[in-house]
């Protein structure tokens, strides 16, 4: 079983270890992480998904040191929804909001809508995203914006309609219907 995690706690715990080893890393971080990390949510974590491509070596291996110290997976720091980037809107990487600032490290976060866009198609494939939403409160223009953008990413013909029925189920979810 994989050990939840306080996300704030792990990412000051982190700078520090990066800066025993002398290395600096910057990142996007994405999900309940980030969520958390920006006092929207308040749980823990199995994980810290970063929107990039690829962690350089040396930090893979320091995240995979300091797993081992914490007791926490190895793969807490994992690059898993990094093709959500090819999705998002082209100008995403201008709108990008400071999250956590160390010593050694430097996380960023997508800006409100791009979050909501990112949660709402994480709970189109999942329900376990609902509360994330809930807790998002995302406008009906914001809504109105993330269903535009997640409407045309999957080519199933059912797809557009999945996409409105959880919609509904955020809505009731929000007091809105």
């Amino acid at each position: 079983m994989e050990v939840i995690f306080d996300p704030l706690k792990i990412v000051q715990e982190f700078d520090k270890f990066l800066g025993e080893k002398s290395i600096e890393f910057s990142a996007v971080v994405i999900g309940g992480s980030a969520l958390a990390l920006l006092g929207i949510v308040r749980r823990g974590t199995r994980d810290v998904d970063l929107l990039d491509t690829s962690i350089p070596e040396d930090v893979k291996a320091a995240a995979s040191d300091f797993a081992k110290l914490h007791g926490i997976a190895e793969t807490w720091l994992n690059s898993g929804p990094a093709s959500l980037a090819r999705d998002l809107p082209s100008d995403w990487k201008a709108r990008v909001q400071p999250l956590f600032t160390g010593k050694n490290l430097e996380l960023w976060t997508l800006d409100r809508i791009d979050l909501i866009r990112s949660k709402l198609w994480a709970m189109c494939d999942r329900m376990r995203d609902l509360e994330d939403l809930v807790a998002l409160a995302p406008t009906e223009d914001e809504l109105t914006q993330a269903v535009n953008w997640i409407k045309p990413l999957d080519a199933n013909p059912g797809w557009p309609a999945h996409v409105d029925t959880a919609v509904s189920i955020l809505r009731r979810r929000l007091g809105r219907v």
